[in-house]
């Protein structure tokens, strides 16, 4: 086997949705070329950086090579060109330039993943592709289409205000060319809050751009951060956000409920005082209210670890009742009940990906034997326990 290793550069995130369809994952800008939401901790201390289409189409190819390794192996080790664990390991074991060379063992199981899932899906990295010169993204997503034809979908990052600004004509070339869905961070629909995190666009910008996605027959997915008024705008930031996503109707609307941890910005206004975070239990009522309020075609879905009702999922408007309906469920469980419920849920969750170290453990049992005394202190503890388990998952 040469000693030659291909791979091909891949950003920090991509949505939940392209994890789970094992998308290829193709970085066609770095970082975020906004970069100053108070939320969000992912690209701070990193430059926007905008990579050219020769330099795009050359990962393209190198993603071609690795894609080709994989199958040559396979078809030696007498798999007839099927990938599976032996395939990647045999790859890994007989070459040592792939000894400490993260990148390449990145690009390998991702380029593995694409093509057990039938390399149906690409996803196009990283904050907000939609920024590159429309003639240029074009020429980049037909060269991915053309390497690799069997891919029926292709979605990306964008913001609002770069939805805005695309003509209708742009986004319909876009959509034709093979662009199918893009994710949009909405956050808030409430121009309040939206200032106060620094989002960097107004309600009235996200439903101008919004709709021109819409508009353009390309699927849209709006996120949503309930918590992210905290204590003094909760109230409006769920009806502000109702009302805006009424007037777009995107394809989907994904929950994202605010995490606060050290990670962030806005855990400096938290930590003087400035920001009244929500409880769990005033997070679900601001859901309810929000849910309530919307008026729209749109799948609803809870598909992140910070939400504590993942449950809250169906099609606008035909399963609102029952979604509203697990919200008045869970709210009518006594307090110990509740406490018991968001413990035991969330250690679900994060055990599921997390090691508890010795005294995260000693939390954790002091939180569950406090709430089953039913001790004065019991809410708080349980606090902290979920505070440090969620940290990890900004």
């Amino acid at each position: 086997m040469s000693s030659e290793v291909h791979s091909y550069e891949i950003g920090p995130i991509r949505p939940p949705s392209e994890g789970q369809d094992l998308s290829l994952l193709l970085r066609v800008t770095r970082n975020c070329p906004w970069n100053k939401c108070e939320f969000c901790p992912v690209y701070k201390g990193s430059t926007f950086e905008y990579r050219s289409v020769s330099e795009v189409k050359e990962d393209i190819d190198k993603a071609c090579l690795v894609k080709e390794e994989i199958k040559e192996t396979s078809w030696k080790l007498g798999y007839g060109g099927r990938v599976n664990s032996a395939v990647i390991q045999t790859i890994v074991q007989s070459n040592h330039a792939y000894e400490g060379d993260i990148r390449a063992k990145e690009s390998l199981i991702n380029m593995a993943n694409f093509m057990l899932a039938g390399e149906r899906t690409a996803f196009l990295q990283d904050a907000n592709t939609l920024i590159m010169r429309t003639p240029e993204l074009l020429e980049v997503i037909t060269y991915l289409r053309q390497s690799f034809p069997q891919i029926q979908r292709i979605t990306s990052y964008a913001r609002s205000k770069t939805c805005q600004k695309k003509s209708l004509s742009e986004l319909s070339e876009l959509r034709e060319a093979g662009l199918s869905r893009l994710h949009v961070g909405l956050e808030s629909g409430c121009d309040e809050v939206l200032a106060e995190v620094k989002k960097g666009v107004q309600a009235e910008e996200h439903i101008q751009g919004g709709r021109k996605v819409v508009e353009a027959g390309i699927s849209l997915s709006e996120y949503v951060m309930p918590g992210l008024g905290g204590r003094r705008w909760t109230e409006k930031h769920a009806l502000e956000t109702a009302r805006v996503l009424n007037l777009i109707n995107p394809d989907y609307i994904r929950l994202r409920s605010l995490i606060i941890s050290p990670f962030i910005l806005l855990y400096q206004r938290f930590n003087a005082g400035e920001f009244e975070e929500l409880s769990e239990d005033e997070i679900v009522e601001e859901i309810g209210l929000f849910l309530e309020n919307l008026d729209c075609s749109s799948y609803l879905t809870s598909d992140h670890i910070a939400n504590l009702l993942p449950e809250i999922e169906g099609q606008l408007p035909s399963d609102k009742k029952r979604m509203l309906d697990i919200i008045s469920h869970y709210r009518s469980l006594s307090v110990k009940e509740r406490l018991k419920f968001r413990l035991e849920r969330r250690l679900r969750s994060y055990l599921s990906i997390l090691n508890l170290d010795g005294k995260l453990r000693e939390k954790v049992d002091e939180a569950l034997n406090s709430v089953e005394q039913g001790s004065e202190e019991a809410e708080k503890k349980v606090d902290e326990v979920i505070h440090a388990l969620r940290h990890p998952f900004v």
